[in-house]
């Protein structure tokens, strides 16, 4: 019984985290992600810098209208507003659901040259435990897959696929949504149809792996990238044919038991983020609803706004609020493109 409570708690996380017309907010960069953002508006990376852009973020109004949780990175889940809340109160009064980015990264894989696995699974049931006592009610863990020369391997694939599904399990044994997250990465030559390829086995290896490890689906979100042309291909597949290569390929493998896809935006500009998942959402009934986990595709437009100026934090909190508006409207695949240049309502 106890066994059954807790997957209808899990569940219930994870279907607030993609209800209707919201998505997730990524802001767990690697302390060496965050710098790059910062430095490219001449910000020192400090922690007190880092601290103010993530307020900016987790206090703008009306937020809580189009973004259902925020993944957050160790040192934001600790830090404070300036008025003395915690980062997790201050999204909780929004309405909004704190999670926690708890993966190492991913390194170089022993005699695999040219490919990662994701590190982190040693001391993970204690770290989850804290951060559930912190505030985090969902998890993140990212897996890396190169496209390339002779790669990816099956045994890239299957070891990153079988990480994926441990830190799964003890996320749901902590009493957290475990977001599953195996990104092929858009770098490269390869056409659609390789990465159509290459993700459609790296999905297949993931649920194979999430079945052999008695993980719950109905209690966890999937984080892919779209099925895209790599970015060295001249020949880019056009907005459409992305669209209906990746939910023809999540048709293919993905379980109608688990309760949605929160797309990563991956290296696209923040506006073909949102038209195609706009575009897959024209597309009709799926088992699964359809949504958004972006980091640099909601944020650019802030950074951009904001130049570390705190005269400028109004603008900043408008521009994200209108970029989380436009991708709310993707969900239901009613985004146009002249929503870039209409003013959030």
């Amino acid at each position: 019984m106890k066994k059954i409570m807790k997957t209808e708690d899990l569940e219930t996380i994870a279907r607030k985290l993609v209800a209707p017309g919201k998505g997730i907010l990524a802001a767990d960069e690697s302390s060496g992600t965050i710098e790059k953002r910062l430095k490219s508006i001449n910000v020192p990376s400090n922690e007190e810098n880092r601290r103010m852009y993530r307020e900016i973020l987790f206090t703008t109004n009306g937020a809580g209208e189009f973004i259902s949780g925020v993944i957050l990175f160790d040192e934001t889940i600790r830090q404070k507003s300036r008025d003395g809340r915690s980062f997790v109160e201050v999204l909780e009064q929004q309405g909004i659901v704190p999670g926690i980015k708890v993966d190492k990264g991913a390194k170089a894989m022993a005699n695999f040259p040219g490919e990662k696995i994701t590190e982190g699974l040693d001391g993970l049931r204690e770290r989850l435990t804290e951060y559930r006592k912190l505030g985090a009610r969902f998890a993140k863990w990212r897996a890396v897959i190169t496209i390339g020369d002779g790669i990816p391997t099956r045994t890239c694939i299957d070891s990153n696929a079988e990480a994926l599904a441990r830190y799964a399990a003890l996320c749901q044994e902590s009493d957290l949504v475990p977001i599953v997250e195996p990104e092929v990465l858009m770098d490269g030559t390869h056409t659609i149809e390789r990465d159509f390829e290459v993700t459609e086995q790296t999905l297949r290896s993931v649920f194979d792996s999430l079945a052999e490890h008695r993980v719950v689906l109905e209690g966890i979100l999937l984080k892919p990238n779209m099925v895209l042309s790599g970015t060295e291909n001249p020949k880019q597949a056009s907005m459409e044919e992305v669209a209906e290569a990746t939910v023809r390929c999540l048709k293919r493998v993905v379980p109608a038991a688990v309760p949605g896809i929160v797309f990563l935006s991956g290296g696209q500009t923040d506006q073909q983020a949102t038209e195609h998942l706009n575009a897959m959402n024209r597309l009709g009934d799926l088992p699964w609803q359809l949504s958004f986990s972006y980091g640099r595709a909601l944020q650019a437009p802030v950074l951009k706004a904001w130049k570390g100026d705190t005269a400028n934090v109004g603008a900043a909190q408008t521009a994200f609020h209108h970029r989380a508006w436009c991708n709310s409207k993707a969900r239901f695949g009613k985004y146009t493109e002249e929503m870039e240049t209409a003013k959030a309502a």
